[in-house]
C-alpha cells in the first residue's frame, strides 16, 4: 500500500462538448439558503506590500491584492497564502467599511493558505467553515471575491483530483470549478448552504482534467485547515516538521519532470542542478510524473535530509547529491516564524 494515499478523480458525466455548452453559456443561478448577505459581506479585500529584498518580490510582486474570508469574531481572515508571503505592510477593507491595517498571523506552504487579523472591525459577519468533502461533479457553488469590488460568479464543480504545482507544491484532493473567476485569488467559494468550503489559487486551463482544455479555477479545500488550525493561531505554522526543500522549479511533460528554473543559493543550486534537467528518480526509485517526485521526495524524511536524485543531464544519467534545506528559514518571514 502507498505511503501517500491518493484520493481518485471524480469522473464527469456526458461529453465534453455538452460540459462546455453548459457552462460557458449558462453560468449556475446559486442560491444560498442560510443568510446570503452574511456571506457575501464576510469577503473581503486583502492588499499586501512586501519589501523589494523578499525571496517572492520577483516572482509574486511587490504589491498584491486579492481577497480574503471573515472566519471569526477576533478579525481572523483565511487567505491564500501567496497573498501575504513575506508580507509586512496588510491592509483589509469589507464592503462597507473603512481599509484596516491587518496582522499577519500564519503561513502554511503545505496547503497554501494564509491567516491575517484585521485590526479594526472590517464591517462583515464571520461565515461558517463547511466541508468540500461531498461536492459533486457539476453541483452549483459560488465562487466570491472583492479585489476592487464585490463579484460573485456562479460557478459548477468539475473536477476532484491531485494538483502538482512547479513551487514544490502538491494538493491532493484539489476542487476544480468553470467557468473561471477573473479574480480567484483568495476567492470565497461557497456551498449553497452559505457554508465556506474553499479558498481560490489559481486560474487553470484544464479544470475537467484528462489533458482537455476547461478553463476555471483551482481551489484549496478548507478541510484542510481545520486539522491545523490550532498550531497556526500558536505557532504562525503547523508544528509538523517541515519537508524537504530543493529550491527549483519542476514542470512535468509526458509524464517527465523537467527542472525549469534553479533558485540561486538554494540546495538544488549548491548541487548543481541546472535548467533542463530531467528528474528519473530519487534515490534509486522511478518517479512518474510530478506528483509521484513530490511524494518520493518528500517520504525520504524532513527538511535537511540528504536526497540523491537521479537526473538525465543532457545525454548522462547521473546521481546528484543535494543536502535539502528548510523552505521557512529561506523566506524572509518576520522572527518568530
Amino acid at each position: 500500500m502507498s505511503r501517500h494515499p491518493r484520493r481518485e478523480a471524480v469522473p464527469l458525466a456526458g461529453s465534453l462538448v455538452g460540459l462546455l455548452v453548459l457552462l460557458l453559456l449558462a453560468a449556475p443561478r446559486v442560491s444560498l439558503g442560510a443568510a446570503p448577505g452574511d456571506a457575501l459581506d464576510a469577503v473581503v479585500q486583502v492588499s499586501a506590500r512586501v519589501p523589494s529584498d523578499a525571496r517572492t518580490a520577483d516572482s509574486l510582486g511587490q504589491h498584491r491584492v486579492g481577497s480574503g474570508v471573515l472566519i471569526d469574531d477576533s478579525g481572523l481572515i483565511l487567505t491564500i497564502g501567496y497573498l501575504i508571503l513575506e508580507a509586512r505592510e496588510i491592509e483589509v477593507e469589507g464592503g462597507d467599511a473603512e481599509p484596516v491595517p491587518a496582522d499577519l498571523v500564519a503561513y502554511d506552504h503545505e496547503s497554501g493558505f494564509g491567516l491575517i487579523r484585521a485590526i479594526g472591525s472590517v464591517g462583515g459577519t464571520p461565515v461558517a467553515l463547511g466541508s468540500a468533502e461531498d461536492v459533486l461533479p457539476r453541483q452549483p457553488l459560488l465562487a466570491v471575491s472583492r479585489a476592487g469590488g464585490l463579484d460573485a460568479v456562479g460557478v459548477y464543480a468539475v473536477d476532484r483530483r491531485p494538483f502538482a504545482g512547479y513551487w514544490e507544491y502538491l494538493l491532493e484532493d484539489a476542487i476544480f470549478t468553470s467557468p473561471p473567476h477573473e479574480q480567484f485569488g483568495g476567492a470565497a467559494l461557497f456551498d449553497q448552504d452559505g457554508r465556506l468550503i474553499g479558498i481560490g489559487s489559481l486560474f487553470v486551463n484544464d479544470a475537467a482534467g484528462g489533458g482537455r482544455p476547461l478553463p476555471g479555477n483551482m481551489f484549496v479545500p478548507v478541510d484542510h485547515l481545520k486539522p491545523i488550525l490550532a498550531d497556526l493561531l500558536a505557532d504562525g505554522r503547523r508544528r509538523d516538521p517541515p519537508r524537504p526543500w530543493l529550491g527549483a522549479s519542476f514542470e512535468e511533460h509526458r509524464g517527465r519532470v523537467f527542472v525549469t528554473r534553479v533558485t540561486p543559493g538554494g540546495p538544488a543550486a549548491g548541487a548543481g542542478l541546472t535548467t533542463n534537467d530531467i528528474v528519473l528518480g530519487v534515490d534509486g526509485e522511478a518517479v512518474e510524473g510530478l506528483a509521484d517526485f513530490y511524494r518520493h521526495l518528500w517520504g525520504r524524511g524532513n527538511a535537511g535530509t540528504l536526497v540523491e536524485l537521479d537526473l538525465l543531464k543532457g545525454m548522462a544519467v547521473e546521481q546528484i547529491p543535494v543536502q535539502s534545506g528548510d523552505r521557512y528559514r529561506w523566506l524572509k518571514l518576520r522572527p518568530d516564524f
